[in-house]
């Protein structure tokens, strides 16, 4: 066993003296030692229930003849930093997690982890750390969260309130309405109701190969939730004794289902970035225009908010993740003979999987749409590609073409948007929030939610070097590449300047020429933040651009 190097031999007395200063016995030293890595919190409501589940894994490693050992990381509610400084340390977030758990998985020596995440980056940087760790693994999430109706009959999340503020903005509704939602759009634990990033990479980890059954559809309430952390804990006992590791599993054939089902399930744009950025981990480039080929020839199946009225609760019911996949495979599209974290290929564990009903997860038939939920535009505004959620997409703005009007932040865009000076027609571009740029390529749930909440969503585009919000609904297309703080065209854009968007041809065309945009390149400065310090400083001087995944190496 791995661990033996720090636990077995007269020479190694000392440390099994600091084991039984904690209570380790020897029978339990001699057996594997298992690394619960567990992210919980008392900041994140996906994950302020994680010490139930960690408890749950510990039980099954114990079940299994394993001791476990459980070290926690730090993660960034993406809710609670939405809007301001905070969400600039959200992605950043993301290589530290992985970091740390290296930190710790190389300096203890355990023989196997079980990774328990449940937010936004703390997945794909748990996902990071286990495939740069390379020992046996498992994850286990904390499960997503419920979804309540409202007073009128439709569902409710934390979209529903960031809509309902710009709702309020536009004088829509009153105070008291604004409150009934604050109030009931989040009933308790769990990972945002949709399928935002959260519940995207939890999907995705059982696509991966990387997690049991119902990681990424199993609400948070459940009690099936515990009994999954159980099998999770033991069957990371028996990973070690079978030898299987990450690297086995994240294969390209894996990634490239991890992406056909993303296309199937319509997850968030996010999903793309952080895919790219743990296939680059396992030593695997994801092109970007694969992704459109990929799109090309699977179905939309389903439509979970924001795109549609579902969510996760009922992706569950109806069969969940492995439903989506054996639905999606009557085309041949997965690779069904690689190995998954159970011991079993893909297709022995989606054999049998299927659907229940025709609403939350269609037939192949008779999809949503003939091509996928994501969309990667290229052209002279984004030459190294763009991402839009086009599953999320209303049909009338699929094509669109109208003048940019230009803010240099967030902050610049959100109040012209309260302010009503965003008209019908427009492009909002957003520029210098990219990875380095911002840093920390913010998420812009706010703006986005102000424009569909002040009824502009049909009529508005959105275009950022940053990223959106798995919540994000309408023409919002980001991480722009390259991004403007490293001369991306998207530097150059001028107020009134026209902007081409044709996500069905893949297409985001700036309607300036060559010309014009070389005389632009000699005579607009690039603008610089100032103050930037710690962290985000050197975070900013090291990350790649959006379109590789935003890593660092």
């Amino acid at each position: 066993m791995k661990s033996d190097s720090m636990k077995s031999g007269v020479e190694r007395a000392p440390q099994r003296s600091l084991l039984k200063a904690m209570g380790y016995t020897n029978e339990q030293i001699k057996k594997p030692l298992i690394g619960i890595v567990n992210s919980f919190n008392e900041v994140i409501p996906g994950h302020i229930h994680l010490q139930t589940i960690a408890r749950a894994a510990k039980d099954g490693v114990l079940a299994a003849g394993g001791t476990p050992m459980e070290f926690n990381v730090i993660g960034v509610c993406d809710g609670l930093a939405m809007g301001h400084e905070g969400m600039k340390y959200s992605l950043a977030s993301r290589e530290l997690i992985a970091d740390s758990i290296e930190c710790m998985a190389k300096a203890h020596c355990f023989d196997g982890l079980v990774f328990i995440p449940n937010c936004d980056k703390i997945v794909p940087g748990m996902l990071i750390a286990a495939a740069r760790l390379n020992i046996p693994s498992i994850f286990v999430s904390g499960g997503p969260m419920l979804s309540l109706c409202s007073d009128e009959g439709q569902t409710m999340d934390l979209n529903s309130v960031f809509e309902a503020v710009g709702a309020y903005k536009s004088g829509k509704i009153d105070d008291e309405r604004l409150e009934y939602f604050e109030e009931n759009a989040c009933p308790g634990c769990g990972s945002c109701s949709g399928m935002f990033t959260a519940n995207s990479m939890n999907c995705l980890c059982e696509v991966l190969g990387m997690a049991l059954r119902g990681n990424g559809t199993i609400p948070a309430v459940y009690a099936a939730r515990q009994r999954l952390a159980k099998n999770a804990g033991a069957r990371a006992v028996e990973l070690v004794k079978e030898n299987i590791r990450p690297l086995d599993i994240l294969t390209e054939e894996a990634f490239e289902n991890a992406l056909t089902v993303d296309m199937a399930l319509g997850c968030s744009s996010n999903s793309l970035l952080h895919l790219t950025a743990i296939a680059h981990q396992a030593g695997i480039d994801i092109d970007l225009k694969v992704v459109n080929e990929i799109s090309e020839r699977t179905p939309n199946i389903c439509h979970l908010a924001p795109a549609g009225h579902h969510h996760v609760q009922e992706l569950n019911q109806a069969g969940g993740v492995y439903a989506v996949m054996n639905e999606v495979n009557k085309l041949g599209v997965l690779h069904t003979d690689i190995i998954t974290v159970t011991g079993k290929t893909v297709g022995e564990n989606i054999k049998n999987c299927v659907k229940k009903g025709n609403d939350v997860i269609r037939d192949i038939e008779n999809p949503y749409s003939k091509t996928g939920g994501l969309a990667v535009l290229f052209g002279s505004l984004a030459p190294n590609g763009a991402v839009v959620k086009r599953s999320a997409v209303a049909p009338e703005m699929l094509v669109h073409e109208g003048p940019a009007r230009v803010f240099n932040s967030e902050e610049e865009a959100i109040d012209a948007i309260y302010n009503a000076r965003i008209k019908k027609g427009d492009v909002v571009v957003i520029r210098y929030e990219g990875p380095a740029g911002g840093p920390g390529m913010r998420e812009m749930l706010s703006p986005t939610s102000a424009i569909c909440g002040m009824g502009l969503d049909k009529d508005v585009a959105l275009i950022t070097d940053g990223r959106f919000s798995g919540a994000t609904r309408g023409a919002s297309i980001g991480h722009v590449s390259p991004e403007a703080c490293n001369g991306g065209t998207i530097a150059y854009v001028k107020e009134g300047d026209i902007i081409s968007i044709d996500i069905p041809n893949y297409s985001i065309e700036l309607k300036v020429s060559e010309e014009e945009l070389a005389e632009r390149r000699k005579t607009m400065k690039l603008s610089k933040r100032t103050g930037v310090t710690g962290y985000l400083a050197r975070y900013a001087r090291m990350v790649s651009s959006a379109d590789k995944g935003a890593v660092i190496d």
